[in-house]
């Protein structure tokens, strides 16, 4: 397993832009609680689950399975 940023380079440009505007907040979502902290607690937990892969929900991450 490994993570990586998403290979689309204006989406992660996007996010990075709102994740400076919302002080390190998931720029998706519309609450500032530390659980929308990135990296958010929604993928942490997808990174724990072992059958997961995909992106996060701005996504700026990527979980490989290898």
């Amino acid at each position: 397993m490994h993570i990586t940023l998403n290979e689309d380079k204006e989406v992660v440009a996007a996010v990075k832009e709102g994740l400076k505007m919302t002080g390190g907040y998931c720029p998706c979502r519309t609450k500032r609680t530390p659980e929308f902290k990135c990296m958010c607690e929604e993928f942490r937990n997808q990174i724990k689950d072992p059958e997961y892969e995909g992106y996060c929900h701005c996504m700026l991450y990527y979980k490989h399975l290898d």
